[in-house]
């Protein structure tokens, strides 16, 4: 038992004394935990997202223009309605004297580059198509949403961003919708769906980023442990013939490994230690890990992650490519698994790397125990692909996998 306990205490000494290992294990981790809750961590609190939008308005020789209440609408919205606060919108106004087509095109280009969330166009005619609809009859349908002469909202459909703000200009324009019903007499407020809105964001932490972000960065911390610590130890240290040493003794193969097993585990605990002091009490995190099936999820993590790192190392024929094949893996599987943003919405070739990604199972079980936000998986699934993968890795690792470099 001795023997099993030097080799733990040799591991996590090797990577608590090491500079390099000390930086990518302990370091960064707290390092991007930091910047991104600093920098994204008031996502979904009121007053602190605001959408960047343009609007041009063609319709303002009109008569009682109906467009003006449009216009007058989104401009209101562009202003602060408490100090300190951002407005809804940043609105980007036409001031009459450009030439139309030229700010069309400037504007529509914007909107592709990302510098706007949505441009919204107001025809002209468009005051005459409401006034024809409401002669007719047409109480229901006014033109911001139908007609020739509709009002038409330009957007990016691969942004994000831009499918939110589309989405709340749709809201704003059901509003004026019915103010322009009211202004013609034909909206009944008495017989109307009484409605009341709240905002559900919160200043709390509570639902924050940061408690959605904490989970995914401690997963980090355990995949690049497992991914570059485990061949790091197993290779560098068959190169350099201290594997050899410990053959020459009563040391067994599965008395080594319990050891390293034994200290990654420790190195692991001492990860999540610093980062979850970091979340709570620096950033302001609430999530609880002092659950069962938390604390089951992180041990899963820790043995897949594992798995991988002795998978690599019995493709590795060295420490350099072990290191190599390490690096090809890291970014792919660290950024398209949901650990630090949401991946609804990826194109159909990413989300096929998500899918087969231990990372990204984890990271939604994780999540879903420890009531962070609702699962994308089956619960089945978020321990069924993890378990696979170690069973893979350790076929493969038991096969091919060379304890000594003379072998």
């Amino acid at each position: 038992m001795n023997d099993i306990l030097l080799v733990a205490r040799n591991h996590l000494l090797m990577a608590l004394r090491e500079r390099i290992t000390l930086f990518w294990f302990m370091i960064f981790p707290v390092f991007l935990l930091v910047i991104l809750a600093v920098i994204f961590g008031h996502i979904g609190q009121e007053g602190e997202i605001s959408f960047g939008i343009s609007l041009l308005n063609l319709d303002r020789g009109s008569s009682n223009a109906f467009s003006t209440i449009v216009e007058e609408t989104f401009a209101e919205l562009a202003q602060p309605q408490e100090q300190g606060k951002e407005p809804l919108f940043a609105l980007m106004s036409s001031g009459g004297g450009e030439d139309p087509d030229a700010y069309i095109e400037a504007e529509t280009l914007a909107v592709k580059r990302g510098r706007r969330t949505a441009f919204i166009i107001i025809p002209e005619g468009f005051t005459r198509q409401v006034m024809e609809q409401i002669a007719t009859g047409g109480a229901q349908e006014t033109a911001t949403s139908g007609g020739a002469s509709a009002l038409q909202i330009l957007y990016s459909e691969g942004n994000t961003s831009s499918a939110m703000a589309v989405s709340i200009i749709e809201q704003v324009l059901a509003g004026i919708d019915q103010e322009i019903l009211a202004r013609s007499g034909r909206f009944d407020a008495a017989r109307s769906i009484p409605l009341m809105t709240t905002w559900v964001g919160s200043d709390a932490a509570e639902g924050s980023y940061v408690d959605f972000l904490l989970p995914g960065i401690v997963l980090m911390g355990f995949f690049m442990n497992g991914l570059f610590g485990i061949p790091g130890s197993i290779l560098f240290s068959r190169d350099q013939g201290v594997l050899r040493r410990y053959w020459v003794t009563p040391h067994t193969v599965p008395r080594f490994f319990a050891g390293l097993t034994l200290g990654h585990l420790a190195l692991c605990v001492v990860q999540f230690a610093i980062l979850y002091s970091v979340g709570r009490f620096a950033l302001g995190a609430s999530v609880s890990f002092a659950t069962a099936p938390a604390i089951l999820f992180m041990l899963l993590a820790i043995v897949t992650f594992m798995a991988v790192g002795f998978l690599i190392s019995s493709l590795s024929k060295t420490a350099n490519a072990g290191m190599a094949v390490a690096n090809i893996l890291n970014m792919p599987m660290m950024f398209l698994s949901g650990l630090f943003f949401p991946i609804a919405g990826l194109p159909g070739f990413l989300r096929a790397i998500v899918y087969i990604n231990p990372l990204s199972y984890l990271a939604d079980g994780l999540r879903a125990n420890i009531g962070v936000e609702s699962a994308q998986f089956s619960p089945l699934l978020t321990v069924l692909i993890p378990i696979a993968w170690i069973a893979v890795a350790t076929v493969i690792a038991s096969w091919r996998l060379k304890w000594d470099v003379s072998t």
